[in-house]
């Protein structure tokens, strides 16, 4: 699968990601997903309804996929929850 029109969410401010969402699909996209991982979760939905409530107005959320992925550290794996958001106009 490739990473085109996908936003990865991370620890920026929620209105980065916003941008984002709203420049791919300015861009002539007819799907955005939004990916994040952890403590990011909430920050990628916010910046979906964000997204979807005050600048994209015509897009809506056609599915969500939640999971688990095992991550390796130093104290070896850990769980840590997924979620992807796909978004279309």
């Amino acid at each position: 699968m490739a990473d085109n029109n996908v936003v990865y969410i991370g620890n920026k401010p929620v209105m980065n990601y916003v941008l984002a969402v709203v420049k791919e699909f300015n861009n002539g996209a007819k799907e955005v997903t939004v990916k994040a991982r952890g403590r990011a979760i909430s920050r990628a939905v916010d910046a979906v309804e964000v997204s979807k409530n005050r600048f994209v107005t015509d897009a809506k959320v056609n599915n969500i996929k939640i999971g688990t992925e095992k991550i390796a550290s130093e104290n070896g794996e850990s769980n840590v929850s997924i979620i992807e958001i796909v978004m279309a106009k």
